[in-house]
């Protein structure tokens, strides 16, 4: 099995790309109201363009999400919304066992009129 690849089913079963996993994490987390997009060059560079990590363990994929958060919205309400929407996404389009989601809040995104 590649690195970069998640089996499912032991010997002979189905495995997917983390490529299609990332994708699914970023469309779920950017379905969620209060989620600011990234603007900076900087979190490109250590992450890549998904803005989150897949990490394959025995037990099942971790998810690392990464998410900015509107200044209007509590931060620990659209971090728990983000965090159930990637399981339930993973869990609705493949087979793979989600073993924990961890989701990292880099910054607030303040509106010019709360400047």
């Amino acid at each position: 099995m590649a690195v970069d690849q998640v089996n499912v089913g032991g010997r002979g079963g189905l495995s997917y790309s983390k490529s299609i996993l990332l994708s699914i994490v970023t469309l779920a987390t950017k379905e969620i109201s209060g989620v600011a997009p990234f603007n900076n060059s900087k979190r490109g560079k250590l992450l890549g363009d998904a803005g989150a990590k897949v990490t394959n363990t025995k037990d099942g994929v971790v998810v690392d999400a990464f998410i900015n958060v509107y200044d209007n919205c509590n931060v620990a309400d659209v971090a728990c919304k983000v965090q159930e929407n990637i399981k339930n996404s993973i869990m609705a389009m493949t087979e793979v066992t989600v073993k924990s989601i961890n989701v990292h809040v880099l910054g607030v995104k303040f509106s010019k009129a709360s400047l």
